[in-house]
């Protein structure tokens, strides 16, 4: 039997943002803790974050950021969900942010059909996020899509089906997003664990090795680069 890994890698590339911007416009972009620049101007609210990532692409004329699999970041610390006294601190990145400006649609890269969704409400957390099902090959997955607006989910209904390319969302500003700078945490799911409407998309080092496995690297399937 194929592995889930296999099967994304035979697929053809698609986009779950705005399929008019071409991939020719999109910037890699360091949000870890190794990068200088982004030690040196220190962002540390949503608005700093937002002047530090649309100030890269002005600077490169590019429209949409993208990164983020498996990074250690220092960006989660103002959170209490990533760090607090009864669990290990999370802050390894486990799917693929794409960073545009708030507004840009966001589309299913497969058919496929809600699985669930909800309002992560809290400061860091996801905001309106929704969960995709999907079958590829008898291989049944599931997609993410985090840090949306409220618009996203207010009309949507459980089992809702998607054809490739269609609008599912799209992205929220810091006000509903859990204070971000515009953009979709997008995540790959073999396992969902009987999770509903959320599933981790932060890390801690003790834990990679599973999250790695269940959580393949998206670009497998978008194939950006």
């Amino acid at each position: 039997m194929k592995s889930l890994e296999s099967i994304l890698k035979a697929l053809p590339p698609t986009k779950i943002i705005d399929a008019s911007i071409d991939f020719s416009k999109y910037l890699p972009l360091d949000l870890s803790v190794t990068n200088t620049d982004l030690v040196e101007s220190k962002p540390e609210t949503s608005e700093d974050f937002e002047r530090f990532i649309f100030g890269y692409l002005a600077d490169n004329n590019a429209k949409v950021a993208y990164g983020g699999y498996i990074e250690g970041r220092n960006l989660y610390k103002r959170s209490t969900i990533f760090k607090n006294d009864s669990v290990p601190e999370r802050n390894i990145h486990i799917g693929l942010d794409l960073w545009a400006k708030a507004g840009t649609p966001v589309l299913a890269p497969l058919d496929g059909k809600v699985h669930s969704f909800q309002n992560n409400k809290g400061l860091g957390d996801y905001g309106p996020t929704i969960i995709l099902e999907h079958e590829a090959e008898t291989e049944k997955f599931y997609t993410l899509y985090g840090h949306l607006s409220l618009e996203s989910i207010e009309n949507l209904t459980v089992g809702t089906i998607f054809k490739k390319g269609d609008q599912i969302a799209s992205l929220g500003n810091s006000t509903v997003n859990g204070d971000y700078a515009p953009h979709v945490h997008f995540q790959i799911i073999k396992n969902m664990e009987d999770k509903w409407g959320d599933y981790p998309g932060v890390c801690n080092t003790n834990d990679l090795n599973f999250y790695i496995e269940n959580c393949p690297d998206p670009n497998l399937l978008l194939k950006i680069t």
